[in-house]
């Protein structure tokens, strides 16, 4: 785990069972990690769009005796100059750019443990066909992985699209042998995204699931969930981190492809003969 400090709060949280508004009071201290510690109940509450009693419950339900003493716990823990006046000075797109940094040096802490993204790697690799989804906001996500998994792996299907005819590709994929779904969910969740998965796992599916948070909503819908944060500091969120963590999975996949590097001398061979790429 990195010790960053949303990896720290990442670590605080896991091993709890936490309530649909806990989960959300998790994830908002998350995407706000680096002045969570210097936050009231009051204010915590109006980012989580939840009452002040439920951050209070939720201090409780981490083992606390109240939301100060959790307060109290996390300005302990904090490093010097981890304060929210660490950016002071930087105008709003440094800021930005400066937090999808940390949002990577916390993603390469999470993967000092390669074995999540080695057992996905396997997953993904197996299932004949590979189905890929990702709607709305993490449509590109999904379209991006698609694209580079279908030089590798032999049946590479994306769903980027929601409605009826989501569910009727999901048992066409399952009919033709499929066995494992990769899904990216980033905010804000469609619910279509949630009864995706629920559908695909209740079809014998396996889910893995790339997200913001282990408390985003799609985590009980997965099978094997692997966070990587997205920054908000911009009118709209950026997904530097979901996008390099769907690379590092492509790499884990390819290594359970035997022919994977067959299939690539392959397409540069012909992409030559084609002239398809300006030299």
């Amino acid at each position: 785990m990195s010790d960053s400090p949303a990896g720290r709060l990442q670590g605080l949280f896991e091993g709890h069972r936490l309530t649909p508004t806990q989960r959300r009071i998790a994830h908002c201290m998350v995407r706000r990690a680096a002045d969570v510690p210097f936050l009231s109940s009051v204010e915590l509450a109006e980012l989580a769009g939840v009452s002040q009693p439920s951050v209070t419950r939720f201090a409780v339900a981490l083992g606390f005796d109240g939301y100060p003493a959790l307060r109290r716990h996390l300005r302990e823990v904090a490093p010097p100059g981890s304060d929210s006046a660490g950016g002071e000075g930087l105008n709003e797109y440094q800021q930005a750019v400066l937090a999808e940094v940390e949002n990577l040096r916390h993603l390469a802490g999470l993967l000092a443990d390669p074995a999540p993204v080695e057992r996905a790697g396997r997953l993904l690799a197996g299932s004949r066909p590979l189905l890929v989804l990702g709607l709305r906001a993490a449509s590109s996500q999904a379209r991006g992985f698609a694209y580079f998994a279908a030089k590798v792996h032999p049946d590479v299907r994306l769903l980027d699209e929601g409605g009826s005819m989501l569910t009727d590709r999901v048992d066409a994929a399952v009919r033709a042998g499929a066995t494992a779904l990769l899904c990216f969910a980033l905010p804000r969740h469609p619910r279509e995204v949630v009864e995706a998965l629920e559908y695909a796992r209740a079809a014998g599916l396996t889910v893995v699931t790339v997200a913001e948070s282990a408390f985003a909503p799609v985590a009980a819908h997965s099978d094997l969930l692997i966070p990587a944060a997205v920054g908000t500091g911009l009118a709209f969120d950026t997904a530097c981190a979901p996008m390099l963590l769907g690379r590092v999975l492509l790499e884990a996949m390819a290594d359970e492809l035997p022919d994977a590097q067959a299939r690539l001398e392959e397409f540069d061979a012909k992409a030559a003969a084609r002239g398809l790429f300006v030299e």
